[in-house]
C-alpha cells in the first residue's frame, strides 16, 4: 500500500478517531492531541499495516494504547514532593481541594454504605477499588469474569442511588467530577 492509498484510507476513519479520542479523554484539547499522536504513530508505522485488513481496528488499537501509555505517564508524574521540614509541594498537576470537614463526612458515609453492601457485591467492589483488575478478581473469587463485572456494576449503582438519596443530584455530580 502506497502513501496516498494509506492517507485516503486513514481519512475515512478520521471522524471516528476524533470521536473516540474525545470519548477517552473527555477533553477537546486532550482529544486533539491524542488524535494527532495516533495519526503520527499510524503514519510512522504504516509499513506494519496489512492491506485489506480492518484499518479501523488497527487505528483504534493504536489510539487506545497511546491513551493508556500517556495516562500511566501522567499518573507517575502527577505529584513531586520534597521532604523538607515544611514538606513543600514543588509541582502538582492534580486538582487541589479545600480542607473541608464536609468532604471527610461524605467519605465516611460512603465507607459505611460500602460496608452495608452484601458480600457478593462488596468484596469484588473493594478489590476493584484497591486496584485489582477484573480478571484478577474473577480468578481470586473463582467466578466468571461477567459475574464480577455485573456485581461491581450493581455495587456502583446501589452506592450511587444511596448517595443520591442522601445528598441529592447536584452534590452527587460534584462528587463524581
Amino acid at each position: 500500500m502506497n502513501t496516498s492509498e494509506f492517507v485516503c484510507d486513514f481519512n475515512k476513519f478520521s471522524h471516528y478517531l476524533k470521536a473516540f479520542a474525545l470519548k477517552l479523554t473527555k477533553d477537546i484539547h486532550l482529544a486533539e492531541d491524542l488524535y494527532q499522536d495516533t495519526a503520527l504513530r499510524a503514519f510512522r508505522h504504516r509499513d506494519k499495516y496489512t492491506a485489506k485488513t480492518n484499518m479501523k481496528a488497527w487505528l483504534s488499537t493504536i489510539m487506545k494504547n497511546t491513551f493508556i501509555n500517556e495516562f500511566r505517564k501522567r499518573k507517575r508524574w502527577e505529584k513531586v514532593m520534597v521532604n523538607t521540614s515544611e514538606d513543600h509541594m514543588l509541582e502538582s498537576e492534580s486538582k487541589c481541594t479545600w480542607n473541608a470537614g464536609e468532604e471527610q463526612v461524605r467519605g465516611e458515609v460512603l465507607e459505611q454504605e460500602i460496608e452495608k453492601l452484601e458480600d457478593p457485591l462488596r468484596i469484588p467492589f473493594l478489590l476493584m477499588i484497591k486496584g485489582y483488575k477484573y480478571e484478577e478478581i474473577a480468578h481470586v473469587m473463582d467466578l466468571p469474569l461477567g459475574t464480577i463485572k455485573s456485581r461491581i456494576f450493581m455495587a456502583r449503582r446501589r452506592l450511587k442511588d444511596k448517595l443520591r438519596v442522601l445528598y441529592g443530584h447536584q452534590l452527587l455530580e460534584e462528587m463524581a467530577a
